[in-house]
């Protein structure tokens, strides 16, 4: 008896809800003016991101769907694929997921209204039925939605990791410099940057160690914006300056990066970064040990000479000191040590023994010694930077 009663029942349902979607079907122009009207009224990112035509066509295709879907059994839910589609396509527009879920609300509100203003109207006597109706058509709804949102999260990320891919091509031909200048412009949109600005390039590599794993470098130091880059041994960063200078950059740097860093000079468009970005590997090549250190390239200009051309950097050091560099080893170290720091203390014995350890005296005669074996004399300017260029190749350059 129980069964029979349930199957009077569901075929009323049934009954009811088969009228109610033919005469909602009838007034389909009607219900899709009163929903774009309540979505867009009250949403402005509905009229931002998506079309008011396009819009109006979803919307009413939407309602077709829907209302035929309110017959069919749940296994053969005809609206759930177009519910996906019209999800992506939200994602795509970038409409903001809160505001596709409010035009659900808002769709099942205008439905319920429908069918109560129908059975008021057409079948008053069965007004106790929507009791029961309300279930299949909310079910209906919320699946619907259930679907929307699910739809939307998958393509909203997959949009963002294509925006990732797609920003990191931009900033990878920037700092090729393979950009023309169509790339420019897309990777000035993309970016969020202007194309004429003041721009500098970092490249920092850090030191082979285990401390640094999962280290991540700044995206913004007071006013200045960094947008980082992985390569092989070592990361690079476009920086937009603002108003800070190359000192305001290495300083922030400082308090940031553990092993070396190269920085290139100022430059004034994106167009230049390809530049920016050589200059900045260059300078960071000048550093010889694992840091920390951070090399300017306007700082080492002469040091770049030097690792810039090899063959006759080689004929550098063997011409300046070759006979310094035909000592026994022990002996050989102690004096390029000595001469470094001597030059790093800006020719003051005592500062030079100080961090050295020694007596001064002892500093006095290992620089007179190098002199013997170079033949060149440190109370000349001339012999000083013959001396230094080739102590740099020495150390940064594999002869």
């Amino acid at each position: 008896m129980r069964s029979l009663t349930q199957s009077n029942h569901d075929a009323e349902v049934r009954e009811l809800l088969r009228g109610a979607a033919g005469a909602l079907l009838a007034r389909l122009p009607e219900l899709t003016d009163e929903l774009v009207t309540r979505v867009r009224g009250g949403d402005e990112a509905y009229c931002t991101f998506v079309p008011a035509d396009d819009h109006w066509q979803s919307t009413r295709e939407g309602l077709r769907i829907g209302i035929t879907t309110i017959l069919q059994d749940r296994h053969e839910r005809r609206d759930l694929p177009f519910t996906e589609s019209m999800a992506r396509r939200r994602a795509e527009q970038g409409l903001p997921v809160d505001s596709l879920m409010r035009m659900y609300r808002l769709a099942a509100q205008v439905m319920w209204s429908a069918i109560v203003e129908y059975v008021e109207r057409e079948q008053p006597e069965r007004i106790g039925v929507l009791v029961r109706v309300a279930g299949h058509v909310w079910h209906a709804i919320d699946r619907q939605a259930l679907v929307a949102g699910n739809t939307y999260r998958r393509r909203e990320q997959e949009l963002l990791g294509r925006n990732h891919e797609r920003v990191n091509a931009l900033l990878d031909a920037l700092l090729d410099g393979t950009a023309d200048a169509g790339v420019v412009r897309g990777a000035s949109a993309a970016l969020d940057l202007p194309e004429r600005a003041r721009f500098a390039v970092v490249t920092v590599r850090f030191p082979i160690r285990h401390d640094h794993e999962g280290t991540r470098l700044p995206e913004k130091i007071g006013q200045m914006r960094f947008m980082w880059r992985m390569r092989t041994g070592h990361e690079v960063g476009v920086v937009a300056l603002g108003d800070a200078s190359l000192d305001d950059l290495t300083q922030a740097l400082r308090l940031v990066v553990s092993g070396v860093a190269g920085v290139s000079p100022v430059v004034e468009s994106l167009v230049e970064l390809g530049d920016a970005h050589r200059l900045a590997e260059l300078a960071m090549r000048t550093c010889a040990d694992a840091g920390p250190e951070i090399a300017r390239l306007d700082q080492r200009l002469a040091t770049v000479l030097v690792i810039c051309q090899p063959e006759l950097s080689g004929h550098l050091v063997g011409g300046v000191l070759g006979p310094l560099l035909a000592l026994e080893g022990a002996d050989r170290d102690v004096l390029l040590t000595t001469l470094e720091t001597w030059l790093l203390c800006e020719g003051s014995a005592a500062r030079a023994a100080g961090r050295l350890y020694c007596h001064r005296n002892t500093i006095i005669n290992r620089i007179r010694r190098i002199e013997q074996l170079t033949g060149r004399s440190l109370s000349r300017p001339r012999d000083i930077v013959d001396l230094t260029l080739a102590l740099d190749a020495v150390r940064l350059l594999p002869l």
